[in-house]
Parts: C-alpha cells; sequence; structure tokens
C-alpha cells in the first residue's frame, strides 16, 4: 500500500513539472528562440582549422605598454675611475703585498715641456752656414717642445718631435735641415726632462716630482730623491697609484727584498708613505693630484644626472598611465570581449586577453576546468552567432570530450567575442538533482497520505 502511494506521488510530482529540467542544446533549428537555423558542427583537425579563419582581431593595450623611456646611448666620454680604496676604516694586521706590474724597458720619448738642447759645430764656418739658426747665441741652443708637440728652429720652422725617441727626432731634425739647406751637422740631447713626472709625498722629507729621464727611476731612489722616508720602517707603508689601482708594499721590506728595489716607476705614478695604515690620507693626497680630472668627471656626472632626471619623468609618465589604464581596467570601464561559461562550468564571464588569441582550453583550465564528477565530456558546446546580428543564425561547434584524444583540438580551437562554452551534465547529473528536488515534497506527501 505505501510502495502505491509513493509510486503515485512520484506520478503526479512529473505531472505537476516539478522534476529537475536540465539545460541542453537542441539539434534542431529553433526559431522559437528568435536565433535563426542552428548548425551544429564537430570538432576536428579540419573544423577547427576552418573555425579560426574567421577574422579577429584581438584588443590592443595602451602604448604605455609598448614604449619605454628614452635612454641616453652616447654624447658623454667615459672615465676611468680609481678602484676604492678600502671598504672600511679598520687598521689591517699586516699589509698585503702588492706589486705594481714592470713593463719593458723602452727608449725614452720626447714629450712637451721638454727642453731639446740643439748642438752644432762651433767653428766660425758653422756660424755662417747656420746665421738664423745660432746668430743670436753660441753654437748650443735649447728649444722647448710646445704643446703641439713640435719644436720652432729658425729658419727651419716647426717640427714635430713629440713621442718620438731621440734617433727618431735626429732623423726628423735632419731631414728639415737639409730641406733648408743648411748644414745638417748637429747633435741633439734633453736638457731638461719635464714631460714625464712621478709624484711622491707623505711621510718623506719633501713632497716632490721627480721627472723619468733617460735612466730608469726605481722606488728606492725615488725616495731618497724625496729626502727619504722619515717613519720608522715596520710602521710604514708605501703605496703606488698607477693607472686607476692601488698597490702597497711594507715600508720594512724595501731593504731587505731585492726585488722591491728594482721597482721601476712609471710616468704619472703617485707614491704615498704613511705610517697607521690610514687610506683617508692618500686618499686625500691622490684627490690633491687629481683635482683636474675629477672636474671633468663632475661635469660628466652633472650631464648624466640630468639625463636621469629626463628618464625619470618619462617613465613617471608610463607609470602613471598604466596605472590609470588598470584602474579602469578594475572599474570595468574599459571596453573588452568576453566569452562566457554556462552549464556545469563556473558560471562566469572570462575577457580574452589583449594582443593575443585564447583557446577554449585556456578558457576551460582558467575557470578551474571541467568537472569530471558532474559533467559530460563528451557534450561540450561552443555557442557562436553565425552573423553580426541576432536571428542571422548560429553556429554550435560540439567537442566530443569523452575520448581524451579530442582534448588536443580544445587546444587549437580559438574563441571569439561572445561566445558561450556549455558542458551538459551527466545522466547521473541530472538524476541526482531531480531527486534533490522531488524528495522532499515526496515525504511531504507519503507522510500526508499514511496518516489519513
Amino acid at each position: 500500500m505505501k510502495g502505491l502511494l509513493i509510486l503515485l506521488a512520484c506520478t503526479a510530482l512529473v505531472g505537476c513539472g516539478v522534476i529537475y529540467t536540465s539545460p541542453h542544446v537542441a539539434k534542431t533549428s529553433s526559431a522559437e528562440a528568435n536565433v535563426g537555423n542552428i548548425e551544429i558542427v564537430e570538432l576536428t583537425a579540419a573544423t577547427v582549422v576552418a573555425a579560426n579563419r574567421s577574422a579577429y582581431t584581438p584588443r590592443k593595450l595602451p602604448k604605455a605598454y609598448s614604449s619605454v623611456s628614452r635612454f641616453y646611448t652616447g654624447g658623454v666620454a667615459t672615465v676611468d675611475l680609481p678602484e676604492a680604496l678600502y671598504d672600511k676604516e679598520v687598521r689591517p694586521d699586516k699589509v698585503t703585498l702588492s706589486l705594481p706590474p714592470n713593463g719593458n724597458v723602452a727608449p725614452y720619448q720626447i714629450g712637451v715641456t721638454d727642453v731639446l738642447l740643439l748642438a752644432t759645430q762651433g767653428s766660425s764656418a758653422a756660424l755662417e752656414t747656420l746665421p738664423g739658426l745660432l746668430a743670436a747665441t753660441n753654437s748650443r741652443q735649447g728649444y722647448t717642445v710646445q704643446d703641439d708637440g713640435a719644436i720652432s728652429i729658425p729658419d727651419v720652422g716647426r717640427v714635430q718631435v713629440a713621442g718620438m725617441t731621440l734617433d727618431e727626432a735626429q732623423v726628423v731634425i735632419f731631414q728639415a735641415l737639409v730641406s733648408n739647406q743648411i748644414d745638417p751637422t748637429f747633435s741633439l740631447e734633453v736638457a731638461e726632462f719635464n714631460s714625464q713626472r712621478a709624484a711622491i709625498g707623505g711621510a718623506v722629507g719633501a713632497t716632490s716630482l721627480i721627472p723619468i729621464t733617460l735612466k730608469p727611476l726605481y722606488l728606492e731612489e725615488a725616495i731618497t730623491l724625496a729626502g727619504g722616508a722619515t717613519v720608522e720602517p715596520e710602521f710604514g707603508t708605501i703605496r703606488i697609484y698607477r693607472d686607476g689601482k692601488l698597490y702597497q708594499i711594507p715600508l720594512s721590506e724595501l731593504k731587505s727584498n731585492k726585488v722591491l728595489k728594482h721597482v721601476r716607476l712609471q710616468d704619472e705614478d703617485l707614491i704615498f708613505i704613511d705610517q697607521d695604515y690610514n687610506l683617508d690620507k692618500a686618499k686625500a693626497y691622490f684627490s690633491e693630484q687629481l683635482a683636474l680630472r675629477n672636474m671633468r668627471r663632475v661635469q660628466q656626472e652633472r650631464a648624466v644626472s640630468k639625463m636621469q632626471q629626463e628618464i625619470d619623468i618619462q617613465q613617471t609618465q608610463l607609470d602613471d598611465a598604466r596605472a590609470n589604464f588598470e584602474a579602469k581596467l578594475g572599474l570595468d570601464a574599459i571596453e573588452r570581449d568576453y566569452v562566457y561559461l554556462v552549464g556545469e562550468l563556473s558560471q562566469s564571464r572570462v575577457p580574452l586577453p589583449f594582443e593575443t588569441r585564447s583557446t577554449l582550453a585556456q578558457v576551460l583550465y582558467k575557470s578551474g576546468g571541467v568537472p569530471y564528477t558532474t559533467a559530460d565530456m563528451a557534450e561540450i558546446f561552443i555557442l557562436r552567432s553565425s552573423g553580426n546580428k541576432l536571428g542571422e543564425g548560429m553556429i554550435v561547434y560540439h567537442l566530443d570530450a569523452g575520448n581524451v584524444v579530442n582534448l588536443v583540438l580544445a587546444i587549437e580551437m580559438e574563441l571569439r567575442p561572445n561566445d558561450i562554452v556549455f558542458v551538459s551534465a551527466q545522466p547521473i547529473t541530472k538524476w541526482d538533482r531531480s531527486v534533490e528536488q522531488i524528495f522532499p515534497s515526496l515525504i511531504t506527501q507519503v507522510t500526508a497520505a499514511v496518516t489519513q
């Protein structure tokens, strides 16, 4: 009796239309839906290629996302700056020996401000032959190398000698004398060595500029010429600054180590002797010697700073433009293209990306994927209008992903604006939802029937 009542109640509920009705895709035309004819197309490799041929241009990002600030790339000469003298002011336990490289000994090269002595024959015949050259003095005449690298010889003119050895300069002067029909009998020597110097200071008898001559200048000799070290050897350190690098030698080892006696100095070497490992003193000394170089560096830093300010302004403008765009995007104030997910998928609106195309697989898995427990993988549809206006028809692309191999098609299938992606429910899911709906009403009606 009770079973009959339950059956009658179920029949009554079905008759009343309370059993769950799941959405589905009609496989015939539907004039009632006002969408025109519906064409269902099975997704295959060929139909995917055909579907992807439909005209579509993704929306572009603003220019601010493709622009960069115009960085400066030239116009300022590079400067080799010295390395840092120390990381922090800590007295080391022991000075590490660091020797500058000894280059090959090369002949002396004449430089600007050197004074060359041109000696000719002392006879009267020679004086008559060279009246303009030696008329005002005797047979020995000194010539200073000017800033353009030349010496000026009367009745001969300017002769370039800077950067030459004495032998090379003699050849050039000889040719100049011959060209001017002057007796080329002469000898050439350097009377004053002014162009190449090494500076020494600190704990020495006198801060000095020591010229580099035809004879190599060694470290020990330079210290002696500066009056010797005025500090006890065990407390002193010799620091040599060359070509932007700093070298150091314990003063106590200078006398005992024969190799250190032959450290040959070069033009523009800076030697500083200090007694308490305070590199600030050496740094101050070097700063005085490099004052002219630092002026040029300061000018370059100012130019670079100005250019950096311009770059920062440009970058700020780009950042503001991007921030404004993203704010509008968050407020949904930017026109975008969307696809829509319905059925067993998470009911949502998914924006299509800027400047690229999105596929069915990307949209499905971006939304969390297809729920295998409730969705029918064999019933995945893409609903797409076949015209520009409602009622011009619709194409429904069907993907049977019950065969997992067909999921490869989802990777290739491109979506278009306003596509609707629909995944049907499994039969058991439909039945379960029907039971969920009718069970409360069924219990109520059966209870009422039994109690009567």
